[in-house]
């Protein structure tokens, strides 16, 4: 692999101070995107609109994610990262605000797409840290930035059901906004200058991402794989308070939010079996995780008025969703390290074009059926999943131990 900074000197190395830094940005950036799911309940009431209405909230988020995903990442092999990523927050923290301010549902909407498009910057982040880090502790700088990210994604439904519980939802953006502001400033003067490989047009850059479609065969499986099983929790993450607001529970958006910590430990649990597969096939691993998402929402539909049900079926759902996602993840990144941004945006465009659609169709499943019919949407997503893991993993690469990243 080319030094990405031989263009520059001094050379920047991955700090561990820089390292921190990535990996507590990745899991406060993110978290913007997931703020809104606890806060559906009090959104709807605020602009008196129907649940499923203010559960295309929670979609428009990611589609915008996978829209910034599609635009964004891509200049990080054209352009200077710190550059691209300084500029990135101003959009974030002017997205954040438009929300807080919001003075009608559509505006909302609006400001949500915003928000996702420009929340992208912990995927500049992954491959940056590939980059910067020397080759023998590159995994682990992965895996480390990977962790910070997986925690942002889900203790930050714990703080915005928190606050929306005791403040109110536009609270939340404030606040956001305001963290984005000092997480500014703090890479502004820690984040080093990575310097770009990549001398082509921004035309030829995209152009690129439809030949890795189609030369890589274990990064189309990957994509597929990881689109229908973020489905599966984009889906119950966004329906999830409003079953919670519902007898038996009658329960609040702070405890919806409560959840989070529950799945903050499959998230832990998640990136040591990561680490497993390493040693062990790959087929297999992600078999036995897709398994445990169909399980999950099997025990949703059988114990869905049970606080111990839901609390082991979160559990399950997020070890499984985040061990296939990581192994998809470090599989994609060993194919070409100088495309690596590139491989990236093809992967998490996918993947988040997965979790909207299964957001949108929980959404409209909860209006019509309630809470089955959420079942039923994530069941149909994870046997999907599995069918196509089964179907096309087979004697390929996907069916390897997980190569070193080099």
């Amino acid at each position: 692999m080319k030094n990405a900074a031989s263009a520059t000197s001094p050379f920047p190395t991955l700090s561990t101070s820089t390292l921190w830094l990535m990996t507590i940005a990745s899991g406060l950036v993110v978290a913007n995107n997931y703020y809104n799911q606890p806060l559906l309940g009090e959104i709807a009431r605020t602009f008196q609109v129907p649940e499923a209405k203010a559960g295309i909230i929670s979609m428009l988020t990611q589609v915008g994610y996978a829209i910034g995903l599609l635009l964004i990442i891509p200049l990080g092999d054209i352009f200077r990262r710190k550059r691209l990523i300084l500029t990135d927050f101003i959009l974030i923290i002017f997205s954040l605000l438009l929300a807080a301010f919001a003075n009608h549902i559509y505006m909302l909407m609006l400001a949500s797409l915003l928000i996702g498009a420009t929340s992208v910057v912990p995927q500049l982040f992954i491959p940056m840290a590939a980059q910067l880090a020397r080759p023998e502790n590159r995994g682990k700088a992965i895996g480390t930035v990977m962790s910070g990210l997986l925690i942002g994604v889900l203790l930050s439904r714990t703080i915005s059901g928190f606050v929306g519980a005791h403040l109110g939802w536009r609270a939340m953006f404030l606040i956001a906004a305001g963290l984005m502001v000092l997480l500014g400033l703090a890479i502004q003067l820690m984040l080093p200058e990575v310097h770009p490989s990549y001398k082509g047009s921004y035309k030829s850059l995209m152009r690129s991402l439809v030949s890795l479609v189609k030369e890589e065969p274990v990064l189309r499986l990957a994509a597929a794989r990881g689109a229908l099983t973020f489905a599966c929790f984009g889906g119950f993450w966004t329906t999830l308070v409003f079953l919670l607001e519902e007898p038996p529970f009658n329960a609040g958006s702070d405890v919806a939010g409560a959840f989070g910590l529950v799945g903050a430990g499959g998230a832990i649990m998640a990136s040591v079996m990561g680490r497993l597969a390493d040693k062990m096939n790959t087929r297999h691993i992600i078999t036995a995780t897709t398994l445990m998402i169909i399980v999950s929402y099997v025990i949703f539909g059988t114990f869905s008025h049970s606080f111990i049900g839901l609390v082991v079926g979160v559990i399950l759902l997020d070890l499984g969703l985040q061990a296939t996602h990581i192994a998809n993840q470090t599989m994609v990144f060993s194919l070409n390290p100088e495309a690596r941004n590139r491989l990236n945006t093809v992967y998490m465009v996918t993947y988040f074009t997965g979790g909207a659609t299964g957001t949108l169709l929980a959404s409209q499943a909860w209006q019509l059926w309630h809470w089955q019919g959420v079942v039923l949407v994530g069941l149909v997503f994870s046997n999907l999943a599995l069918l196509v893991h089964l179907a096309f993993s087979g004697r390929g690469e996907a069916a390897k131990p997980l190569p070193e990243i080099t």
